[in-house]
């Protein structure tokens, strides 16, 4: 666990891409912690950054100023290697698009990270089933994707995500191709989680996610509007 439970640190953290023409400076200076246990949604218009942050967040990319930790290791001095391990094995991915493999099964699905951990085959079943049965499609293990509906694909992408029991849920538009019901229904689900004890990351425009989550923090022109992101 990172220092004083601090599972994400991020100081004076900057991001800037050199596209060879122009520097374009995606995040200006963003200081962010977030604590176990809680749920977080983060909202901003459309170029403010929000991308840019979740990529350093999920260790997909690395800031060109200032520091990130994460769980207390200094993200910009670990191996590619353990970043990769730190994406599989701490972090579940939620996506808008759902990213489920389209001739696999909810099953295969879900113990696709555990193959990646090298589980071995009956505890990577087992783990699967216990997931699927946690968001309600414990009756959907042998559907594919084109079997289930956009909510019922969602839930099965928060079933993979919480496969390895990650330290961070870290979720980009998770209702953003759903119908109002089913994305009611998965605004719910992450409740359920945060109660249950898992720390929770948003990116959203749905106005039901700020108001369920804890804080809120507002991001425009690569700038964290608030200090503390508190509502």
């Amino acid at each position: 666990m990172g220092q004083n439970g601090n599972i994400i640190s991020l100081a004076s953290v900057r991001k800037v891409y050199d596209t060879g023409k122009v520097q374009v400076e995606a995040l200006r200076g963003v200081d962010l912690v977030l604590r176990r246990g809680e749920f977080v949604t983060l909202v901003g218009p459309s170029g403010s950054g929000k991308s840019t942050l979740m990529n350093i967040i999920g260790c997909l990319d690395i800031p060109t100023e200032g520091i990130y930790e994460f769980n207390g290791e200094p993200v910009h001095r670990l191996s590619v290697n353990r970043l990769a391990e730190i994406r599989n094995q701490d972090i579940g991915f939620v996506f808008q698009n759902f990213n489920l493999l389209p001739y696999a099964t909810a099953l295969e699905n879900v113990e696709l990270p555990l193959i990646f951990r090298g589980v071995k085959a009956k505890e990577r079943r087992k783990r699967a089933i216990e997931v699927l049965e946690r968001v309600g499609l414990g009756d959907r293990t042998e559907h594919k994707p084109t079997e289930l509906s956009g909510g019922q694909m969602q839930r099965c992408a928060v079933a993979r995500a919480l496969a390895n029991s990650p330290a961070l849920i870290l979720a980009d538009e998770p209702t953003g191709n759903l119908d109002t019901a089913s994305g009611r229904e998965i605004v719910d689900l992450f409740e359920e989680l945060w109660k249950a004890g898992h720390t929770i990351m948003i990116i959203t425009h749905d106005p039901n996610l700020p108001m369920r989550s804890e804080r809120t923090l507002h991001l425009r022109d690569g700038r964290l509007e608030n200090g503390t992101g508190a509502h």
